[in-house]
């Protein structure tokens, strides 16, 4: 491995939240490193890779401020914590206006008022250190190294403090934490989610065997410490692999779920429900969306990848009727329970390929006024937005978590007959570089 130290200056700043610096014509991304600011870096080369690190920065920029974490400078999980609020909102402000502006009108970014402990699902690892005490926390970035972290500020309080609790009860009742190398062990992460407006949590311990010894002891201690626990759920997962949960559940105690009510809707939430992680500012993203399309009541609408119903159900009272759309078999069993149990009876949901499933629809002539459509990062595909341009709604809404994936899936639309007549970003996600849109396109005809 060779080190090698200059003095460079920041360029500008990639969609990752890194500095950009230039060093013999090339480009490197630097972490900690604002736009205009000189500093010292180290160039670390291995076999397979050059890193450039910042060892002191001799110029700062106006928009630097002391990030508030701990473990800002080790952790990875957030990105532009050395930024200011405002400086956070330029920069995501600027990253969708270079991707998008060429599509259409984007709107200042909605900004979130309160920008930390908006986490409503928290997930922590366990191993041990290199004195073998038990630590939880976050894999470092790039890697699987555990960073120990007692406190996140963009967690969930209540969440942290059940997973120390868990931490401590870990050595007296004799779990261990499982290792990745060697396949031992027992306890592999921790995964909390919580009801904002309901306060119920779901504490899901995910295990590498069935096997718990004490387990009844334990959960009766973990209940004890922290009344607010719902219920509790054992995942086991036997891969090895990185994904953090398994096929396998048991509920060790309470119904299974919690229930969170988002937009006046009550939903129930499972251990592998999706279910947006910062309620407060995806109520603004929702109104927003359905803002946008300005509904008269007598529309017929689409929800494509509708996952347990949540936005389904949330425009339900606005339009005629709502077919909600999602590949997921379970997330569609919690749909029409979630309708079911808030007494909605104009939504229709089907287990089925969405793309699929509006050709079908398509092929029997049938008139959609609106399509919502809220894909993974990914974005889309031409599959489905081929069945998209098929169909031919009226008006389509895009809710998307990566403007880079959104801009490609524009293309693709405004070259087939729709134009885009709003965007809006809102950041969901303060602290880290992501940030989400909501989008309006109408037929070119309307």
């Amino acid at each position: 491995m060779n080190k090698g130290k200059l003095k460079v200056t920041c360029t500008g700043l990639h969609e990752s939240g890194k500095g950009i610096v230039n060093i013999k014509g090339k480009d490197y991304l630097v972490s900690n490193l604002l736009e205009g600011e000189i500093a010292i870096v180290e160039i670390i080369k291995t076999k397979h890779k050059t890193f450039v690190n910042v060892v002191k920065i001799e110029k700062e920029s106006k928009h630097r401020v002391k990030p508030e974490c701990l473990y800002y400078s080790e952790c990875g999980g957030c990105q532009l914590q050395h930024m200011s609020h405002e400086a956070q909102d330029n920069f995501k402000q600027r990253l969708v206006e270079n991707l998008l502006k060429s599509y259409g009108k984007v709107n200042d970014i909605l900004p979130m008022k309160e920008p930390y402990y908006y986490r409503n699902k928290v997930h922590s690892t366990f191993a041990y250190n290199k004195k073998r005490k038990i630590i939880s926390g976050i894999y470092q970035e790039d890697s699987h190294h555990v960073i120990d972290i007692d406190e996140c500020m963009i967690h969930d309080r209540k969440a942290d403090e059940i997973i120390d609790t868990i931490k401590e009860f870990m050595k007296s009742f004799k779990m261990q934490p499982f290792d990745e190398d060697t396949g031992r062990g027992f306890l592999r992460h921790i995964l909390i989610k919580r009801g904002f407006a309901t306060n119920q949590v779901m504490v899901v311990l995910v295990t590498s065997t069935k096997v718990f010894p004490g387990k009844n002891n334990f959960i009766k201690a973990l209940v004890k410490a922290h009344q607010e626990i719902s219920t509790i759920i054992m995942n086991i997962n036997k891969r090895r692999t990185s994904v953090v949960l398994g096929n396998e559940e048991t509920v060790l105690y309470g119904k299974g779920y919690i229930e969170d009510i988002l937009c006046g809707v009550k939903f129930q939430i499972s251990a592998k429900s999706f279910y947006q992680v910062n309620p407060i500012q995806t109520e603004i993203l929702y109104n927003k969306g359905i803002e946008m399309a300005k509904l008269k009541g007598n529309e017929t609408v689409i929800d494509a990848y509708c996952g347990i119903g949540t936005i389904s159900l949330i425009v339900s009272d606005k339009v005629k009727k709502v077919i909600g759309v999602e590949l997921n078999k379970d997330a569609v069993k919690d749909a029409i329970k979630n309708a079911k149990n808030n007494h909605i009876k104009n939504t229709y949901f089907y287990n089925d390929d969405a793309g699929d499933f509006m050709v079908k629809l398509a092929n029997e002539n049938k008139k959609m006024d609106l399509v919502i459509m809220d894909p993974p990062r990914s974005g889309s595909d031409e599959k489905f937005l081929s069945s998209l341009i098929k169909l031919s709604p009226k008006k389509v809404i895009y809710v998307s978590c990566n403007p880079v994936t959104l801009k490609r899936d524009l293309k693709y639309l405004t070259k087939n007959g729709y134009k885009v007549k709003e965007i809006q970003p809102v950041d969901m996600f303060p602290q880290t570089a992501h940030v989400e849109c909501v989008a309006l396109l109408q037929r070119g005809t309307v």
